[in-house]
């Protein structure tokens, strides 16, 4: 498909660069592509949009601090070098985006952090060039590895804030707590599934106590996420993959869901794409770990997930195609075209919505 048919115009102003508090104050975007089209909530509403019996599914990846700024020294030369960590290659081995990559050649060393010779271990960190790609991508080597090297890192990085929110201000202290969910467990993300942000311990108190279910899978965000889509065709576009479990005891809940007949409610683009890439063609759930590429646009035929609670997404963005796909282009047009005119906040630290899958009531 024409990558065009998914862009929209959006004011600098809807952009939110700080989140709503508490969480569950955000406000939600109920949209049923089969109707009532549109319905104006609040995230803390969610326990009564449910039914007994659903099953939220939500991933516990953990952020990591993975930007880290560093100097690049060439004889009397000094390069300002900005790293973002987004996929772990070794126990010392990191893929990363850098800017300015040009300024990077195969086999130099990047120091992160403090430059004082007489600072203490972990007040600075070495990375060599071992692999330069395309688009910025390199893989650097560091000097530590394991458990030391994350140790280094939750030390000297700031947190990955998406570039549509750095690009406005600095990573803080806040950023520390607020651009991670409340039940976040498994290190290794680089961008937070931020469906998840709106969550609180008294949501989903209020949840179980309505009879819905939760499950956590795993999905490592990776930095890609944030890649605009270049290509002029969705044909051309390549994902990069990203590292995601479901366990055997996770799978059978599912498949126990939908024998009552109860519905399996995505929260996160996140999840859905690792519950469609573990289900069967015969719609079972079965355990699965490895990495997923899976590139969802309009077309695509769904079989593991019933309705997506996500927030609102770039234009011209893989993850607005996929909403697309989930509830039909022409739906989520009118669906962001409401959610613009309303005053919805967009992004990480935006609102929410609630999808209903097409064809599902």
């Amino acid at each position: 498909m024409r990558v065009d048919l998914f862009d929209f115009e959006l004011p600098e102003d809807r952009i939110a660069t700080r989140p709503v508090k508490p969480r569950d104050a955000a406000r939600m975007l109920v949209v049923k592509p089969d109707g009532p089209a549109l319905d104006d909530r609040i995230v803390r509403d969610l326990p009564e949009l449910l039914a007994p019996g659903d099953t939220l599914v939500l991933n516990d990846t953990r952020v990591i601090p993975a930007r880290l700024v560093g100097v690049r020294r060439r004889a009397e030369a000094v390069a300002r070098i900005e790293a973002m960590l987004h996929k772990r290659e070794a126990a010392d081995r990191w893929r990363a985006f850098v800017r300015p990559a040009k300024r990077l050649a195969v086999g130099e060393i990047v120091r992160f952090g403090e430059e004082s010779e007489t600072a203490c271990l972990l007040s600075s960190l070495d990375a060599e060039v071992i692999e330069k790609g395309e688009g910025g991508e390199v893989v650097l080597r560091f000097a530590f590895s394991g458990a030391v090297l994350d140790e280094a890192i939750a030390s000297l990085g700031h947190m990955p804030l998406p570039p549509y929110i750095a690009a406005k201000r600095p990573d803080d202290a806040a950023d520390r707590v607020d651009y991670q969910t409340v039940y976040a467990a498994a290190e290794g993300a680089v961008a937070a599934p931020t469906a998840g942000l709106h969550f609180t311990e008294e949501l989903f108190e209020r949840l179980a106590a309505r009879g819905i279910e939760r499950q956590f899978v795993t999905l490592h965000v990776g930095a890609g996420t944030f890649l605009p889509v270049k290509a002029e065709d969705t044909r051309e576009h390549r994902m990069h993959a990203e590292w995601g479990e479901i366990s055997a005891a996770t799978a059978e809940a599912l498949n126990v869901t939908r024998a009552r007949g109860g519905r399996i409610v995505s929260v996160g683009t996140t999840s859905l794409r690792l519950l469609e890439s573990a289900v069967g063609t015969d719609g079972r759930f079965r355990s699965w770990a490895g990495e997923t590429d899976i590139f969802i646009t309009p077309g695509y035929s769904f079989r593991a997930v019933d309705l997506l609670m996500t927030n609102f997404h770039l234009p011209r963005s893989t993850l607005f195609m996929l909403v697309s796909a989930f509830a039909g282009l022409e739906a989520m047009r009118e669906a962001y075209g409401h959610a613009i005119a309303q005053g919805y906040r967009f992004y990480s630290y935006g609102d929410a919505s609630l999808i209903h899958r097409a064809g599902i009531k």
